[in-house]
């Protein structure tokens, strides 16, 4: 009888000690394995190029670096969006382990594209009118990330304490961009409470700019630069044009505020860019998207462009000014 109990110790202690031993070989496969991101920008400028560093950085801070454990597959498709479905067809013939998708287009190519390889999305203003998420809080499909949304009350409100006289404001942006067409909304929504007026002029591409621009540049007080890629690319000639007839630019987010706004209440693509590459650090830990929601931002930041304030000559109130961060460039 004391044989058979110490039989079936033994035989006990060495289950367990496989069991240990086979998590123990599963984790450490895990740490050798080498992930590959298939990484689809839509077109090069500073603030999807700031959210791409930053997605890179957050990946890095949870252990994820490239050239040690990640393979980095970086597309661009210039604002064709053809060329976006294409890239994503790229990735999933591949059979990359992640797409990280920079804009709405390249989100929306990516989604048409797999519901199987894990999406991780930046630099999205409404996923669930875009049609690759069910809702914010449960995204239900393969896709998560962040999405790049401020209050537009926050600029308007900017408007009025820095120009309390004005009435119009301008907004340039792409008729067939699905996050501009959110935003004209939201601002016709929200600037009669302001006392404000939207003017509008929309662009096929980026040769519509100096036309669009001059069609509107007399009738407004200032114009408001929303997160729309295709007038984003063109910001620094938009930035000119305003400041030869002083009008000053209010922008989305810090980026454009480097590009030559003046001023914005909005955010940091390179952090929004942080806490996305910490989400998809979570996907490549074993966790699904639909377990993960879709991050918002919650903080914006007062960005000034000293240049343009200089060619304005406009006083900014000390109340603005002391919360304020001042950067440069955009202008010549």
């Amino acid at each position: 009888m004391v044989a058979k109990k110490k039989v079936t110790f033994l035989m006990s202690c060495l289950l367990t000690l496989s069991l240990f031993g086979g998590c123990a070989s599963n984790n450490k496969d895990i740490s050798k394995k080498k992930f590959k991101i298939g990484i689809s920008q839509i077109v090069e400028h500073p603030a999807l190029d700031a959210s791409r560093k930053g997605f890179l950085d957050g990946l890095k801070s949870k252990g994820f670096e490239e050239g040690k454990n990640l393979e980095i597959d970086y597309q661009n498709s210039q604002g064709d969006i053809p060329a976006a479905q294409t890239i994503a067809q790229k990735f999933v013939s591949e059979k990359d382990d992640l797409i990280f998708a920079i804009s709405t287009p390249s989100s929306q190519a990516a989604f048409n594209t797999t519901k199987d390889i894990p999406i991780v999305i930046t630099a999205v203003t409404d996923p669930v009118k875009a049609g690759i998420v069910k809702s914010l809080d449960k995204p239900s499909t393969n896709v998560t990330g962040s999405i790049d949304k401020v209050p537009i009350e926050n600029q308007f409100k900017l408007i009025k304490e820095l120009l309390p006289s004005a009435k119009n404001i301008g907004i340039l942006y792409n008729t067939s961009e699905a996050n501009s067409d959110v935003q004209i909304k939201e601002a016709k929504q929200f600037a009669p409470q302001f006392g404000l007026n939207i003017i509008t002029s929309g662009i096929t591409t980026t040769n519509d700019i100096p036309q669009s621009l001059n069609a509107i540049i007399n009738k407004i007080d200032a114009l408001y630069v929303p997160t729309d890629n295709m007038v984003v690319s063109s910001l620094s000639l938009i930035s000119n044009k305003c400041n030869e007839k002083n009008i000053p630019i209010i922008g989305a987010e810090k980026a454009h505020v480097e590009s030559g706004a003046l001023i914005t209440n909005g955010i940091d693509y390179y952090d929004l860019g942080v806490e996305t590459g910490i989400l998809a650090s979570e996907i490549l830990k074993g966790k699904k998207p639909t377990e993960i929601p879709i991050h918002t931002v919650k903080n914006t930041k007062i960005f000034i462009n000293e240049s343009a304030l200089k060619k304005l000559n406009i006083k900014i109130p000390e109340n603005i000014l002391s919360k304020a961060e001042k950067v440069k460039g955009g202008l010549k």
